[in-house]
């Protein structure tokens, strides 16, 4: 089966954000993208709330249990108590911990898995315990996967920053996609699902998805929202969901 699409709305809520008005609403967007075939809506509401806001997650929560109950709903973010409680009111299907710093523009890197064991493994078995799917944020480094592994999650999602980052340079996308197959593959091997995200775009999802056929989500916030001022998000949404391989 292919990966499944997950659209990430911050891009949305940022937009949003630049004016004191209720427009782009982020959960109307988010309508059209699931009513288009996407298979969940991402969120990273930081302690700033510069792009999603807290007051956004309930309405999000009942987009989905109301009208699309098939979606999964998937909330991103540092491990703070702070973001930990506000998961554990809001009830997403997964949930991704990637390791910000507050002030960064954008998640730019993974888990060091061995070095942050003693960290997440208590916050991975707190998760997993309340009932959430745990996916966390790795870099392309085939050698930390039983580490990844040990501390209880279930998923790790690849960051394809430097893949997406070499869009006009081939010889080295090429080679990024291969250290990330080769994560996946070690991934999979110590019984860990994979999923993708960060700068990923139609011209580069077809190498990705055939690399790795296993995939199982990615989740895809600025170059979707891009493509949607030329396309649409109904129209986008389609283009992102045969570049995954439906």
């Amino acid at each position: 089966m292919p990966a499944k699409l997950s659209v990430n709305l911050n891009a949305i809520a940022m937009l949003r954000n630049r004016r004191d008005l209720p427009w782009p609403s982020v959960t109307g967007i988010g309508r059209l993208a699931l009513a288009a075939g996407a298979h969940g809506l991402t969120v990273h509401p930081r302690p700033d709330e510069r792009h999603t806001r807290h007051s956004d997650l309930p309405e999000i929560r009942a987009l989905i249990d109301d009208e699309f109950p098939q979606a999964e709903f998937n909330i991103e973010g540092y491990p703070s108590e702070d973001f930990l409680a506000l998961v554990e009111k809001h009830q997403p299907e997964q949930v991704t911990l990637v390791p910000d710093d507050p002030a960064q523009a954008t998640s730019d890197h993974g888990w060091n898995f061995v070095a942050d064991a003693a960290f997440l493994t208590p916050i991975v078995r707190r998760l997993k315990k309340g009932g959430f799917r745990v996916s966390l944020f790795s870099d392309a480094d085939p050698a930390g996967m039983t580490a990844a592994r040990d501390t209880g999650a279930d998923r790790i999602e690849l960051y394809t920053g430097p893949y997406g980052s070499y869009h006009s340079d081939s010889a080295k996308a090429t080679k990024e996609l291969e250290r990330l197959g080769k994560t996946a593959d070690a991934a999979f091997a110590a019984g860990i699902q994979v999923n993708a995200g960060h700068d990923l775009t139609v011209g580069n999802l077809p190498a990705l998805a055939k690399r790795i056929p296993a995939l199982a989500e990615v989740s895809i916030g600025h170059g979707l929202t891009a493509d949607a001022l030329e396309y649409g998000m109904a129209g986008t949404v389609g283009r992102f969901l045969r570049a995954c391989g439906w």
